[in-house]
């Protein structure tokens, strides 16, 4: 059965979208099978990704119950996806009715036996959308950027997680915080990790100890629709989601085998 991630943080420009393909691509190369649905209406996943997002079915259709789970997924050389759809922008008006918080668990439930991972990209907002994807995940991974805006987003996040907690999926919990576009030589970056040390640990969320740094191959490489593990396996971004995958799966295995210890 499927490990199922949302990568979200309500602010744009945070690196969603790269972290997501980037993990897929990391994960895949490992052998593992792996899903990425890109649950923003802009749809930018689907294209950095390669796949068709004119021609196929998206998440849209399948939300709507227009269509089987199964029959949206695409192949692409980075992992499956889904693709999303500009008629998602609407959903808030469109989907009213009681439980709509649990369409994506119910979209999921037939085809995560086939995976081990599926990421979803979430859009920048806490709406339906988001709430969706948070409903039907194990964990959150919050991409943060060195910067002082974005800790301020962090508490909002919180809160809306635990109302999830309360009322759709009281097994969620954040994975970590994974701060990107890090350069450790700017004194803003650093006060930024230590500011954010200091809120994760009241809030209870972890923060990542490997941080992604910049650079403009990972735009090249959205661009040509490849991933940076595709584009340039040696530069440092690609280094950096190396490593952070490698430090995701340590936390799984050493989270799983406490669960089992508590289970005895």
């Amino acid at each position: 059965m499927a490990k199922i991630y949302s990568i979200s943080n309500q602010k744009g420009g945070v690196g969603k979208t790269t972290t997501t393909s980037s993990i897929a691509a990391a994960l895949k190369e490992r052998g593992y099978k792996v899903l990425v649905i890109d649950l923003d209406p802009q749809g930018n996943l689907g294209f950095c990704l390669g796949a068709d997002i004119d021609n196929k079915p998206s998440i849209y259709e399948v939300l709507k119950g227009e269509l089987k789970t199964q029959f949206a997924v695409q192949k692409v050389d980075a992992a499956d996806i889904i693709i999303s759809s500009i008629l998602l922008s609407a959903i808030e008006l469109e989907f009213t009715n009681t439980g709509r918080e649990f369409l994506m668990k119910e979209a999921l439930a037939n085809i995560k036996d086939y995976y081990d991972y599926i990421l979803i990209d979430t859009p920048p907002n806490l709406g339906i959308l988001t709430v969706n994807a948070f409903t039907a995940s194990d964990a959150i991974i919050v991409p943060m950027l060195s910067d002082i805006f974005s800790l301020q987003g962090i508490a909002q996040l919180f809160e809306t997680v635990e109302r999830v907690r309360k009322y759709c999926n009281p097994k969620l919990y954040f994975a970590g915080i994974l701060l990107t576009k890090f350069n450790k030589q700017a004194l803003l970056s650093r006060e930024v990790l230590g500011t954010a040390e200091l809120i994760a640990n009241d809030l209870h969320i972890p923060i990542f100890k490997t941080q992604i740094r910049s650079s403009i191959k990972m735009s090249e490489a959205q661009s040509l629709q490849q991933t940076i593990m595709e584009y340039a396996p040696k530069n440092n971004v690609a280094k950096d989601y190396n490593a952070f995958v490698e430090e995701l799966l340590t936390m799984e295995s050493e989270r799983d085998g406490k669960k089992q210890k508590r289970n005895r």
